[in-house]
């Protein structure tokens, strides 16, 4: 039996105020429940349909389970079409950053990015490209959302997000950076080196004034066709593309 309270609470983890407040975020979808019950995150309760339970398998005695109808869960999805399985995830502590940990790798930074399909897809696509761990500003969309932790499809579950001052963070790293810039050098053209912090900017005003000062290699995809500009999740997937390729070399 699912309680009022129950939805109240899986209602309220829409916003950030009360993820923050009840340190939980929802995670929704079989495929995305799955890969957080095989992470280091500690999931808190699930919440499914009897006919779901045999896609899962076997789950942990320490996490709360709760079997409802398809009425029930209909109250507590946020999907067009629900796939019958909701989980709650404790979200972790933010993990101590050491300047070693940067070394000899690349590193996406992302100014103020405020869509969630976008920092999903970002997550995903770092993920596919072997990127460790995304530093966010403050004021870039929380990873958290449902939205944004739909759209990662369980990447989430494998990349380390970390929100902090990244002007501070920049100038104490001493690591090349490289920014997604309009009037850059070609993606193409460019000496990724074998490390790097990598800046992509916000949607509309793309990167802040504060961290342009201290980009050492602005960079750019180069454009062919007559498009004024490419969604930072599509021009992140071509960077990290880039990256990896130069790696392989």
């Amino acid at each position: 039996m699912l309680s009022k309270a129950q939805i109240t609470l899986i209602s309220s983890l829409q916003n950030k105020k009360f993820r923050k407040q009840h340190g939980l975020f929802i995670v929704e979808g079989i495929k995305s429940v799955i890969e957080f019950l095989s992470s280091s995150y500690q999931v808190d309760s699930l919440f499914y349909t009897e006919d779901v339970l045999a896609k899962v398998g076997k789950i942990s005695g320490k996490i709360k389970s709760y079997v409802l109808t398809e009425n029930e869960f209909q109250k507590i999805s946020s999907l067009k079409s629900p796939q019958g399985i909701l989980a709650l995830v404790h979200i972790p502590k933010q993990k101590a950053l050491a300047i070693k940990d940067f070394k000899g790798q690349h590193t996406l930074l992302l100014d103020d990015i405020q869509d969630p399909g976008n920092l999903g897809t970002i997550i995903r696509t770092a993920e596919w490209f072997g990127f460790q761990r995304i530093l966010c500003s403050i004021g870039t969309v929380d990873a958290y959302n449902p939205k944004v932790v739909q759209a990662t499809m369980g990447s989430l579950s494998r990349i380390e997000i970390h929100y902090l001052d990244l002007k501070a963070f920049i100038q104490e790293a001493q690591i090349p950076v490289f920014g997604a810039l309009l009037n850059g050098d070609s993606i193409y053209e460019t000496d990724w080196r074998d490390e790097g912090l990598l800046i992509l900017g916000n949607e509309g005003n793309g990167i802040s004034d504060e961290l342009i000062e201290l980009v050492d290699k602005p960079v750019t995809i180069p454009r062919i066709g007559e498009a004024e500009s490419l969604n930072v999740a599509v021009a992140t997937t071509i960077f990290c593309s880039e990256i990896a390729r130069t790696k392989k070399l």
